[in-house]
């Protein structure tokens, strides 16, 4: 994936923004989105990432930013790589989070992919975002 052009960006903060009105979730559940974060678990060359990497990432940089919980799905995807357009297949994890929608919150899932991408020399992780009522 490209990184976020600057109108990626003001449209994911509207996606974020714009969960349900208060008074269309039923009784006990809020607006909330659920954030999807897609993570390839092989660095650079095919490199597996190890397994005590992934938990510090996610101790030093999900947690923090997340603390009031999330899950972790183990996995397998697959992506077309930019460089020689073939395609890669590889154990992956996705994190879901349900939490509150927002600016605040979109620029906390952004540092994740930014941290991750850094850390293991990803090209890329993917985010999706949808809008849903929760309660916990």
């Amino acid at each position: 994936m490209k990184p976020l052009a600057p109108l990626a960006v003001a449209l994911l903060l509207g996606a974020c923004s714009a969960a349900p009105p208060v008074g269309t979730c039923p009784a006990g559940l809020a607006p909330q989105i659920e954030a999807h974060l897609y993570f390839g678990l092989t660095s650079v060359g095919g490199v597996p990432i190890p397994e005590a990497d992934w938990t510090d990432f996610v101790a030093r940089e999900v947690t923090p930013r997340f603390p009031d919980g999330l899950t972790v799905i183990d996995t397998t995807g697959q992506w077309r790589d930019r460089t020689g357009s073939h395609v890669v297949r590889q154990p992956s994890r996705v994190i879901v989070i349900d939490t509150d929608p927002g600016p605040a919150t979109l620029a906390k899932l952004q540092a994740i992919r930014d941290a991750y991408r850094a850390r293991f020399h990803q090209q890329s992780v993917g985010l999706t975002t949808t809008e849903l009522c929760a309660g916990f």
